[in-house]
């Protein structure tokens, strides 16, 4: 049987986690892997204007979900269950996704290559200049690294691919990246995937502008118009272009006939008469020109006028 203590920190536990599934409508699921306290603690006090931390053992997270939901009868938050695999947080927040993902990126700092640790990405070693002396190049033998001993220092001559992603680090390439100085790898709360009212989805959405989104659904409508009109099957896209186009019938039969309606009396106007249309525009395009000039011309004749009434005074200041 638990003891007291542990049963009033478990029902705190759940007591918390119950009031930020009460309180917030999104979250993230975050993996942890390899990040420090400090480093926790600098990711809680930045997001904690709109945002809150969640670390725990998923069978609890799984338990507490589950009673909430049970209890609730909210079955939005139960999403969130298969999503709870692995060294995994939650990070409750109000605040805009993308913005927050952003902020959470930040906290992320180096670390060197331990042995035995399985390498998130490439490591990759530059054509470079070690620094270091000719009695070292046992590890870059060992590595079948290629150097040449240039001012009395090993100098690696190609780019070589040192440790691939999903690898374990070995001890010598660990040592070879220390005494290079290289920090290989990044750690820092990794957003696995987001929930957003009752859905989960991948962060990758979260990198879609919404121009790429208007872009997209403008060629879909597109598409779909063209099979409609295509298929004479009308749809909310294509009725506008099936209106224009039987509105050009109309006209042309209006044209062709004696027939009137009044959309189509200026069309006919214009067919009888193109100059009285061709005069009107240059017309008033010069009219435009000359209301300015005479506006200026006004403008200029009242500056003259005050400029005479102040010479006409007949005293200066000083009679």
């Amino acid at each position: 049987m638990p003891s007291t203590s542990k049963l009033a920190k478990k029902e705190q536990y759940d007591s918390k986690l119950c009031g930020l599934l009460e309180e917030y409508e999104k979250c993230f699921i975050v993996v942890a892997d390899n990040v420090g306290s400090k480093q926790f603690q600098d990711i809680r006090r930045g997001l904690r204007e709109h945002s809150v931390v969640l670390m725990g053992k998923n069978t609890m997270m799984k338990r507490c979900i589950r009673l909430y939901c049970e209890r609730t009868g909210n079955d939005s938050w139960a999403n969130l269950l298969e999503a709870l695999v692995g060294n995994v947080g939650l990070v409750f927040t109000k605040g805009d996704l993308s913005v927050v993902r952003d902020e959470i990126k930040k906290y992320v700092v180096g670390a060197p290559a331990r042995v035995g640790l399985v390498a998130p990405k490439d490591v990759v070693v530059e054509a470079r200049s070690t620094g270091l002396d000719p009695s070292q190049t046992s590890f870059f033998q060992a590595l079948n690294i290629p150097t040449k001993i240039n001012k009395g220092t090993i100098e690696i001559t190609s780019t070589i691919n040192l440790i691939k992603e999903g690898e374990k680090v070995g001890s010598s390439e660990a040592t070879l990246l220390a005494k290079l100085g290289v920090r290989p790898f990044e750690y820092g709360l990794r957003v696995h995937q987001v929930f957003e009212n009752g859905a989960l989805y991948s962060p990758k959405v979260l990198d879609i502008k919404d121009d790429e989104l208007l872009a997209t659904v403008s060629t879909a409508l597109t598409r779909i118009a063209a099979a409609s009109l295509e298929l004479d099957y009308p749809t909310a896209v294509s009725v506008p272009h099936s209106i224009i186009k039987g509105f050009k019938n109309v006209l042309a039969v209006s044209i062709a006939t004696d027939y009137d309606f009044p959309l189509a009396d200026k069309v006919k106007a214009y067919l009888a008469d193109p100059s009285a249309f061709a005069s009107a525009a240059p017309a008033a395009a010069e009219a435009a020109p000359a209301a300015e000039g005479k506006a200026a011309d006004k403008e200029e004749a009242k500056e003259e006028e005050e400029e005479e009434e102040d010479e006409d005074m007949g005293f200066s200041l000083f009679d």
